[in-house]
């Protein structure tokens, strides 16, 4: 059975060790190294002001985080009368695939949004075809618009 948690800072062991077996399942489809350096960012992560408006769950199965969703609310005055949300990442380790967590872990960050009161949840939807296959599927949604990412 799969369970969806909030991402605490007392997980970070837990992420560490699904960010390491996501490497071993998928050697050099993810670019950041998810070492030390990663795991003190992370922990650094929870006591900064600018990560007040992050929203990360994990997915856990058998004790075992399996998938993790990563999104931040967006705020900007064009649209006062509401919010957004940046949907950042969404992964689940290549063998639990196809078994719904992906499914639950957005279902649950949809649910928080609306108690929030954030109308949109934004995604740049990744250009390998099994991403492209999971956001057509996803339920009241429509892929529309390019994104551009720019370096600052």
């Amino acid at each position: 059975m799969i369970s969806i948690e909030t991402f605490t800072e007392d997980k970070i062991d837990d992420v560490m060790e699904f960010e390491a077996e996501l490497r071993r399942q998928e050697p050099g489809i993810y670019f950041m190294d998810a070492g030390e350096e990663y795991r003190e960012l992370l922990k650094e992560s929870f006591h900064d002001s600018r990560y007040c408006n992050a929203i990360s769950l994990l997915a856990y199965k058998n004790g075992n985080v399996i998938g993790r969703i990563d999104a931040t609310l967006i705020g900007s005055r064009s649209d006062a009368c509401c919010c957004s949300a940046y949907l950042d990442w969404i992964c689940v380790l290549k063998q639990e695939r196809h078994q719904r967590a992906a499914q639950l872990l957005l279902k649950e960050l949809r649910n928080i949004l609306k108690h929030k009161k954030v109308e949109t949840l934004i995604a740049i939807v990744a250009g390998n075809e099994e991403a492209r296959r999971f956001y057509a599927s996803v339920e009241n949604a429509s892929i529309h618009d390019e994104a551009i990412w720019m370096d600052l």
